[in-house]
């Protein structure tokens, strides 16, 4: 690097939505590289003029206490998905609605991902890639944190720490309708009738690529009795182990088990899904369109990626 690359200033914190449930000693550290990583995918961007408008930059959201599951239908009718599965979740958030998708692996279970506001660096959404998480996670992270951009435009502080547990709900449940259509979820959900609970719920869940709490809230939603506890019960019989640890440091209360959110681990997720299934991809193909047009150097594609120089040689000589 040049002297002047070295004493470049910081880029300044985005304006962003980072709440956790367990306090993070590097959050500071955490700002400061999504603020980097957020500049230089913008500075790729133009280097090869591939800037997305962001699509719901002027679109409202519907009001009342059902607006979650309301704005979710509203998303999928503006994006004309009709009633099918999201099978690309980042895909669809980076080239048909024009928000930069960013992996940060950080070892913890009490952060999942954040988002950062379309002003500035903006629209963003970063998500946990520790291999620890499940896959099924980082999907719903993202329906979540696009919820938290389109429900909370206005609470958008990186110096609040504290979770919004309302907030938190309703970005849960934004994440479960946009993720499982009514429709579909239905039409699919009867398909599977004569199947025991525990097979059917792992069929509609690879579907629609979410966990397996996030059907069985749906199906609690539908009114669907004493799911849970049936659930729980089929799955101990068939795994031979328990899927909620009774020996948690801080366990869930009961009422908790409604919630739709996946499960944190991937050891909890039983029949869980690949790591491709929700694999960011554009602002790798923009660093292999400007290497191609000459524009950067490898070491500077390297630089980007967070990769050493080794590895991106590798990826270098990798690409088809």
């Amino acid at each position: 690097m040049s002297p002047g690359d070295l004493l470049r200033p910081a880029p300044s914190p985005p304006r962003a939505r980072f709440r956790s449930k367990r306090r993070l000693k590097d959050r500071a550290r955490v700002l400061h590289d999504v603020g980097r990583q957020l500049d230089d995918y913008g500075s790729l961007e133009r280097l090869v003029d591939e800037q997305r408008p962001y699509l719901f930059a002027h679109l409202r959201m519907p009001r009342g206490a059902d607006r979650a599951r309301r704005s979710a239908e509203v998303v999928r009718e503006k994006l004309e998905l009709d009633d099918e599965p999201i099978f690309d979740i980042s895909g669809l958030l980076e080239d048909k609605i024009g928000i930069k998708v960013l992996w940060l692996e950080m070892a913890s279970e009490g952060f999942f991902g954040l988002s950062v506001a379309e002003d500035g660096a903006g629209p963003a959404i970063v998500v946990n890639s520790w291999d620890r998480i499940s896959v099924e996670r980082q999907i719903f992270t993202a329906a979540h944190e696009l919820g938290h951009l389109l429900l909370h435009r206005d609470e958008f502080n990186p110096d609040e720490t504290a979770e919004d547990l309302d907030a938190e709900r309703e970005a849960d449940v934004f994440a479960a309708h946009l993720l499982m259509p009514e429709r579909r979820f239905q039409k699919e959900w009867q398909e599977v009738r004569g199947l025991p609970l525990f097979d059917a719920v792992m069929k509609v869940k690879r579907i629609f690529r979410v966990s397996y709490r996030t059907v069985l809230y749906r199906l609690d939603e539908r009114g669907v009795p004493d799911v849970w506890r049936r659930f729980l019960a089929q799955a101990r019989l068939r795994l031979g182990r328990s899927l909620t640890r009774t020996d948690e440091p801080d366990p869930l209360a009961p009422a908790a088990r409604g919630s739709a959110a996946p499960e944190p681990l991937r050891g909890r997720e039983p029949v869980e899904l690949a790591p491709s299934d929700f694999r960011p991809d554009r602002r790798v193909r923009l660093v292999r369109a400007a290497l191609e047009e000459r524009r950067i150097s490898l070491s500077r594609a390297a630089e980007i990626l967070g990769l050493d120089l080794r590895k991106m040689r590798e990826l270098h000589q990798a690409w088809a």
